[in-house]
This record gives structure tokens, sequence and C-alpha cells, in this order.
């Protein structure tokens, strides 16, 4: 009799997860693990990323110091995955980071604009890039980068975080038209505001504070992601490429300041 056990859905495969260290990153890392995958985080919080893979296992989760903003930092990311694994499977372009919110474009400064889009839209074409050099020698792999509701609507964020995740749809788009024949996936998933640290500091709320959501009930949070990221890191996901999976409970589709439905209970 077959057995009842649910097989894990990345057994075998190998992970790097950039900005792996904490937020989304640190539960996408501990939901591939579950799974089955061994990973590797990137990151420059080092005593963060080593005190995750105490706590995993460190024959299953690794840290390597990472600045995406640097070529040879995620060259060496990959370069030490390879050497340490032999192989690699996923890719995750999670590390990212925010401006304050000015909300006058005049009041915008060049450097802080060419900081945000440095880590959150180069960071990810390096990040795309070099594991693009290990995945196509073997026509295998599933490169997924972490954007955002604000790679689609304006008005939720700065203008250098909007512009970052928007480009990075198209980054994802143009990989995924040319590394197709390579049998490799590219796809992106696109949050609505998750209660991280990173996001309390932008909004300026704390752990108690919601915000809204078109789903009655329901709160979006961390693992919702990292499930995503379990999806399309899985051969269920095969077929799928050049996607924008939104995560927004409908929030995209309306505008919840008016519209037929904000009449009713």
């Amino acid at each position: 009799m077959a057995s009842s056990a649910a097989k894990p859905r990345l057994e075998n495969k190998v992970a790097v997860v950039t900005g792996g260290a904490q937020g989304i990153g640190e539960c996408i890392v501990r939901s591939f693990l579950q799974h089955g995958a061994k990973v590797v985080i990137a990151d420059v919080k080092d005593e963060m990323g080593e005190l995750v893979c105490q706590d995993l296992g460190v024959d299953f989760v690794s840290f390597v110091h990472c600045d995406v903003t640097l070529e040879s930092d995620v060259e060496n990311a990959i370069n030490t995955t390879i050497a340490r694994h032999g192989q690699l499977d996923i890719m995750v372009n999670n590390a990212g980071i925010v401006d304050g919110p000015k909300l006058s474009i005049l009041d915008n400064d060049k450097t802080d604009f060419e900081r945000v889009v440095s880590v959150n839209l180069t960071g990810v074409f390096l990040g795309t890039k070099h594991a693009a050099r290990v995945m196509i020698p073997k026509c295998s792999g599933s490169i997924i980068t972490i954007a955002s509701v604000a790679s689609i609507i304006g008005g939720g964020a700065t203008h250098a975080y909007t512009s970052s995740k928007h480009g990075l749809v198209g980054l994802a788009k143009n990989a995924a038209a040319e590394l197709g024949k390579y049998k490799i996936h590219v796809n992106c998933i696109s949050p609505y505001v998750i209660p991280t640290p990173m996001a309390f500091k932008f909004f300026h709320i704390d752990e108690n504070s919601s915000v809204y959501s078109n789903l009655k009930g329901k709160n979006i949070g961390p693992h919702d992601i990292a499930n995503a990221a379990i999806f399309l890191a899985s051969d269920e996901s095969g077929y799928i490429s050049g996607h924008n999976l939104v995560i927004d409970g409908g929030f995209t589709v309306m505008n919840p300041s008016f519209g037929l439905f904000s009449f009713t209970g």
C-alpha cells in the first residue's frame, strides 16, 4: 500500500536565497528546508544569517556574505553553492531595501534613488545572471524574484522603490524569454504589505496594526510568500514562466476608497 505521507516538494534541490537572514527571506529559507531543499543564505547580515543556520542545522543551511550590489559577491555566492552542493536548482532574489517616504519628487535625491535601484534591480540582475550561468549547462532551474504590488500600481510607495519593482517584472519577462530554451523558468512574486521590520519602519506601524485587506478576516504574512515560492520552485510549476504572481487578496483590482462594493457591508 502506498504511503500517505506527502513527498517533500523540493527534495534533492539546492537553493540560494538572497536576503535570507530575516523577514520574508528567512521564512522562505525555513519553508524550503521543510520541503527537502538544502539552502544557502546570501546576505550582508552575517550574525543573523549564522544564527538561522545554527537554528536549522548547518548540514542543511549555510551562510555566505553577499552584498548583491557587488558582482564579485554574487558570483562568489553562486560559486560557493556549487562547490558545497554541486548544483543550483533554485535562485530566490529576495534582498531589497526601501528609501525614506519623501512624498514630493522634488525632495528625492539622486543618490537615494540610485541606492534603492542598485539593490532592488541591479542586485536582481546580478543574481539572475549568475544563477543562469550555472543553470544553462544543465538545462534546468527556477529563478524567482520577490517584487511587490508596487510593480503593478502607483502611489503605494516611493518613486525609487516603485521604479525598481516595475523594473523587476520587465527583467523577469526578458530573462524568461531568453532562458526558456534552456528549460529555465523565471518568475516574480509581488506581495501586498507584509508585516516585517522594513514595513513597520516605512509605514510607521507596529505589530498590532493592520492594513486594508479586500479578503475579509484574512491577513497576509511571510508564510504566504514562502508558499508561493515553494510552488514556483517545485516541479508543479514547470510550465509557468514570465509570470508575476500577485499576492494581495485582491487589493490591486479595486480602489478601496471608492467603488460600488465599498458601500455594502
